[in-house]
């Protein structure tokens, strides 16, 4: 028998798979649910609801971001602390024990079979998902949607927006540019958050190996908290993406 029981959803929610945009969205913690025979893994209602469970409105902007594309989406349902879906599952960090400064009692001293069990319910299949778009689609845009917290650890983060890469920066500076064309905007490169094999699992595996242009957005969390605020970064995102991606194709680039 596995984790999940048949009444709990799938690990993944899929949007427009037949739809026309050249983007795919990927929502790696969109999700705060935790799987019945976990329980609340020691962590309170009230932390569940904080940015160390998922990612704050994410879900609503990528959503209507994939409608207002018409592009395919692939959301992850289950909490970031059940496994971290943007995380080899092999590192320590894809079960956390301590979320910024709120410890995780469920995930300390975790079994090998229980961490197996994780992947096989939840990291497996989205992560499938996402390949198997990627395999069935012809160019492809992949873009990785989170969201993050305007405070850490007493530091706040003066961005609204930032754009992550690694190894091919193309889209990401491109959009980057473009956003920074948008009156009041605060526009980050690479933070606060940089993309590596070590701390990320969707870009390096799904993009980078399989030679696709990608960004990973980071949009902060108090934008994009309630419904108006979901609708206007979706819109904008709408009107900026296929403008970075008529520019990609142009063979424009822009230096860091």
């Amino acid at each position: 028998m596995g984790l999940l029981r048949e009444d709990e959803p799938q690990a993944f929610e899929l949007l427009r798979p037949e739809g026309k945009s050249p983007f795919l969205l990927t929502a790696d913690h969109a999700g705060r649910r935790i799987p019945w025979a976990l329980g609340n893994l020691g962590v309170s209602a009230a932390e569940m609801e904080r940015h160390i469970a998922w990612d704050i409105g994410i879900a609503g902007v990528t959503r209507r971001l994939s409608a207002a594309l018409d592009a395919a989406a692939v959301l992850q349902v289950y909490s970031r602390l059940v496994i971290d879906c943007n995380r080899a599952p092999d590192v320590a960090s894809a079960f956390p024990e301590v979320s910024e400064a709120t410890p995780v009692p469920g995930n300390v001293g975790v079994s090998e079979v229980n961490k197996a069990a994780r992947v096989e319910a939840i990291f497996a299949p989205y992560h499938a998902a996402i390949a198997g778009e990627i395999q069935r689609r012809g160019r492809t845009l992949y873009v990785a949607m989170h969201s993050f917290t305007p405070v850490y650890l007493e530091q706040a983060r003066p961005m609204h927006v930032a754009v992550l890469y690694n190894r091919n920066p193309r889209l990401s500076r491109l959009l980057a540019g473009l956003l920074r064309e948008e009156p009041g905007l605060v526009v980050g490169e690479n933070a606060p958050y940089r993309v590596s094999d070590e701390t990320d699992y969707g870009v390096p595996v799904h993009a980078e190996r399989n030679g696709l242009d990608y960004l990973e957005l980071e949009i902060r969390q108090d934008l994009i908290r309630d419904e108006a605020g979901q609708l206007e970064w979706a819109a904008l995102l709408a009107r900026l993406l296929p403008l970075a991606a008529a520019e990609l194709a142009d063979g424009k680039v822009t230096q860091a």
